[in-house]
């Protein structure tokens, strides 16, 4: 501002020097005298200066302004520029270079900038963050929710209202959960990301329980779920600060369009169902895309075919399965157990704490962050799911052990031990019950040797003889050189003699005869 009227005012009416004048209005000496000499060429008092406007009085003095040649320049996109830098590598001064060349005449690149950045300003677009294409996605709850009634209680049940936007092209998934819960968390970005068809490099929610275990300014915890969902898709979580919604302005905004034009478009409609809320929802948001933004001159979905489908990346090709992590502990047997069925983990780890991912179809061990088992998932409560691998050597010869396996061995001994065996495995409840004592048995061959052995198992075949500590006996004693006594229940033979009568003697005899003879004999 030139201060005419004012320095006219000091000089003429106040009668104050030129120093004080300039030091007052802060401006030159050389500018109060130019001032004041124009005044007194046009002849303007200080009468005549009091009742004219400071534009009017710049004009008796300096006279018209004449129009500048810049004035007739053309004037950039300022919308166009503003879609174009939120492409990957698309600077301001790329988009004056394009400028240039289309319009040889127009602005150098200062005025070009502060054009664009007064049209921001008056757009009120916020300039600390510039959102590049296939980026981030900004993920947030509502606080306003959405409901539907209970058709048998009358019931109103409230449930969430998700909003999922993309930073480049403000393409918005909206939907509906039953909670905000863990597993309703992870399935409705998962339904987000399939809905958007690739995954962004930055995934950018609030500090929701859900998604950050532990909240903090600096370094939030992310939740093991939602850390294991970004791993699967290949992108990484970046909480927005607490407190701080301008980390997540995209998504506020997506969320307060939601309220507008789905939750308002619902007040007049009622609900029977969580089904068929959601569709209707779905509807709502997919006709929320395709309307046009006055500000930008295109659809959401027409901005993000231009802009963040090229630069997303693709889905990988299997879907997100929902895990639970628990901590676990090792039993001595080497088991861990999860939803009331035990798993095994290697033996070295017994009384160690070890952490466990369960899906719906596996259950997964982990040790200090590497995998030291992995179960197909089992429902049945009280059972065991064993691995061989995991079990020590002696345990893993006893599982070689078979009925089969001993009988096949006692038969390359002889006859008698593959009889003993076969009664042994028979006469106990279980056969594994016997499997010990087979063992003992068959092992004594080792140190008495195989025929041996098969004579003593002989020698305890006939006296009804069922276990190990029987063989073992016959064999320490030598018993086995002795010949073996006659088998229980068989009749020893009779010696013949002529006083010796036979069970025949009296047959046929009955009556005093019989009776007489019998004295006679006495």
């Amino acid at each position: 501002m030139r201060h005419v009227k004012e320095t006219l005012r000091q000089k003429l009416e106040l009668g104050r020097t030129h120093r004080e004048i300039a030091h007052a209005l802060g401006i030159s000496v050389g500018v109060v005298g130019t001032t004041l000499s124009r005044a007194s060429k046009a002849g303007v008092g200080w009468e005549e200066a009091k009742v004219l406007s400071e534009p009017e009085l710049e004009v008796r003095l300096y006279g018209a302004p004449r129009p500048s040649a810049g004035s007739q320049k053309p004037a950039p996109d300022c919308a166009y520029l503003h879609l174009e830098r939120k492409r990957r590598g698309v600077t301001l001064e790329l988009l004056h270079v394009e400028y240039i060349e289309e319009h040889p005449d127009g602005y150098r690149y200062t005025q070009f900038c502060e054009i664009y950045r007064r049209w921001a300003k008056r757009h009120r677009v916020s300039m600390r963050q510039v959102h590049r294409a296939g980026e981030k996605a900004f993920l947030d709850f509502s606080g306003k929710k959405p409901h539907y009634v209970d058709p048998r209680t009358g019931e109103c049940i409230e449930v969430e209202l998700f909003a999922g936007v993309l930073g480049a092209s403000s393409y918005t998934y909206i939907d509906v959960t039953r909670s905000q819960k863990v597993p309703d968390w992870i399935a409705v970005n998962v339904q987000a990301l399939e809905f958007f068809g690739g995954v962004p490099e930055v995934l950018v929610p609030d500090q929701l329980k859900s998604a950050v275990a532990d909240s903090c300014r600096y370094e939030p915890k992310i939740q093991r779920a939602f850390q294991d969902l970004a791993e699967h898709y290949g992108t990484v979580v970046i909480p927005a600060r607490p407190r701080k919604p301008k980390d997540k302005a995209k998504v506020e905004a997506a969320v307060l369009v939601a309220q507008r034009w789905v939750l308002a478009k619902l007040r007049h409609e009622t609900f029977f169902s969580f089904e068929e809320l959601r569709r209707r929802v779905l509807e709502l948001g997919r006709e929320l895309n395709e309307r046009r933004m006055r500000m930008y001159g295109a659809s959401r979905r027409e901005l993000f075919e231009r802009l963040d489908r090229p630069a997303l990346r693709p889905l990988p090709a299997e879907r997100f399965a929902l895990c639970e992590w628990k901590t676990v502990g090792v039993n001595i047997d080497y088991h861990v157990e999860i939803g009331k069925h035990y798993y095994s983990v290697p033996y070295q780890l017994i009384h160690e704490k070890l952490e466990a991912r369960v899906t719906a179809t596996t259950v997964e061990v982990f040790h200090r962050g590497e995998r030291v088992a992995s179960h197909a998932r089992k429902d049945d409560p009280g059972r065991h799911t064993t691995l061989k691998e995991h079990m020590p050597k002696s345990h893993q010869k006893h599982l070689e052990w078979t009925p089969s396996r001993l009988v096949h061995w006692a038969s390359t001994i002889g006859p008698n031990t593959k009889t003993l065996v076969e009664a042994i495995l028979a006469d106990r409840p279980h056969p594994e019950q016997g499997y010990r004592s087979c063992l003992g048995i068959l092992r004594l061959a080792r140190r008495h040797g195989q025929e041996r052995l098969d004579v003593a198992c002989g020698r305890a075949l006939a006296v009804n003889a069922r276990s190990y500590r029987h063989v073992d006996r016959i064999l320490k004693k030598g018993l086995d050189r002795i010949p073996a006594p006659a088998r229980p229940g068989r009749p020893e033979p009779r010696p013949t003699h002529e006083n010796v009568r036979g069970p025949t003697y009296y047959e046929g005899q009955s009556g005093p005869a019989a009776s007489a003879e019998g004295g006679d004999a006495c």
